[in-house]
C-alpha cells in the first residue's frame, strides 16, 4: 500500500512539498522547531530522567530483582 500524502488527501507523490521550512519554504526544513508555537509540548524525556521524577528506590530494587530472577530463569532453561 503506498504512504499516504501529509499534507493532502492523497498518495505521496514524492513531491517534497512537505520537507520545506514552513517560515522560508525555498529551504529544507531542518527541524529547528521556530515554526512550533508551543515548543514545549514537543520537548522529550529520558528513560533516565523519567526513572529520577517517576520511580522510587523501593520500586528499582523490585524491578532489579524480578529482572535477576527471570534471567536466572533464561539461564535454566537454556542449560537444559
Amino acid at each position: 500500500m503506498a504512504e499516504r500524502c501529509e499534507l493532502y488527501d492523497r498518495e505521496c507523490i514524492d513531491c517534497g512539498e512537505c520537507d520545506l521550512c514552513d517560515l522560508d519554504p525555498s529551504k529544507h526544513c531542518d527541524d529547528c522547531g521556530r515554526c512550533i508555537e508551543e515548543p514545549e509540548d514537543y520537548r522529550s524525556i529520558t528513560v533516565e530522567d523519567f526513572f529520577k521524577q517517576n520511580v522510587t528506590k523501593e520500586q528499582l530494587k523490585r524491578m532489579e530483582k524480578k529482572l535477576l530472577e527471570r534471567q536466572a530463569e533464561i539461564e535454566e532453561k537454556q542449560k537444559g
